[in-house]
């Protein structure tokens, strides 16, 4: 389904479950994306909680089946705008869970500063899943190489891929994706990464516009939302990372977790960028931990 925001662009929605759901699960996708890239946990939260859970999903406006923007809309603040709206609009009334993978995690953050009533002991927001993303400083960040050769490398790797998207049609990359499948195995993802799981991260690529890939780099390098965490306290927090990830490495989700009072902290050892991909059960687990939890408290609450 289709979702025009306030400032009339196109998001690309997709829901699983009833209007009526107890519980809606929300999952925002990374930078250079979709949100084929929740596909499993979609698939493994409708099993496990049948129409108990609503599932939604959305193309970041710049990705996938969602509206090409300009690179000046190409913000984090954007899409925390974004992201209030698709839950005003396709959530179902009560409780929240929410889930950002990397870029999608930075719009929850975003969203928390933006709506702050949502989260808390008395929110809607009944529990997040920070994954593989980051409060700020990755303009420091070197992609596992030393720090020189990070600092040089860092801004080519988006200006590249940008190039490669004006020079080429998406089918003449999908054809022929040799630049993004080495990007997406040496950068994105751990090692011993299923092909399935590349071709994903690959796809991902491609479908992003170059407005999107420069505008978002630029402004995930100024991202820096660790302070407005606090509005966080009192909603259940697991931050989730690992231990292979080379664009936002572990230590950006320690500094997270230490930002969410009582935040469960998680590092999966192996595991590169693409958590929801490379660990997908540990995701899903992760995920469903916190419906579960959701789920039981509106069952106690005197308002249910």
């Amino acid at each position: 389904m289709q979702h025009i925001t306030a400032d009339g662009r196109v998001l690309h929605v997709h829901v699983d479950g009833p209007a009526d759901a107890p519980l809606t699960v929300l999952l925002a996708h990374c930078w250079a994306s979709d949100l084929t890239t929740w596909g499993y946990q979609a698939l493994d939260l409708r099993s496990a909680f049948g129409d108990d859970v609503r599932v939604v999903r959305y193309d970041h406006r710049g990705h996938g089946r969602s509206d090409r923007v300009p690179e000046h809309e190409a913000t984090i603040a954007r899409l925390g705008t974004d992201l209030a709206e698709v839950i005003d609009a396709h959530a179902a009334a009560g409780p929240l869970v929410l889930a950002g993978h990397s870029l999608g995690g930075m719009t929850i953050m975003e969203l928390a500063a933006l709506r702050p009533e949502l989260f808390g002991p008395e929110g809607r927001v009944r529990g997040v899943a920070f994954v593989a993303t980051s409060g700020g400083g990755l303009d420091t960040v070197t992609l596992g190489l030393p720090a020189a050769a990070g600092e040089l490398l860092r801004p080519q790797l988006p200006a590249l891929l940008a190039a490669r998207a004006r020079m080429l049609s998406r089918r003449q990359r999908r054809r022929h994706p040799m630049t993004e499948t080495l990007i997406a195995r040496r950068f994105l993802l751990g090692p011993g990464a299923r092909r399935v799981d590349v071709r994903q991260a690959v796809n991902g690529i491609i479908n992003t516009s170059p407005e999107s890939m420069c505008g978002f780099y630029r402004d995930l390098m100024r991202h820096d939302r660790l302070v407005g965490l606090r509005a966080l306290a009192g909603t259940p927090t697991h931050v989730l990372v690992g231990s292979r990830d080379l664009l936002t490495p572990p230590a950006h989700a320690v500094r997270l977790a230490e930002a969410v009072p009582g935040a469960r902290l998680s590092i999966i050892p192996g595991a590169g960028h693409y958590l929801p991909l490379e660990r997908d059960h540990r995701v899903s687990e992760a995920l469903a931990d916190l419906a579960r939890d959701a789920l039981e408290h509106r069952r106690r609450s005197p308002a249910a």
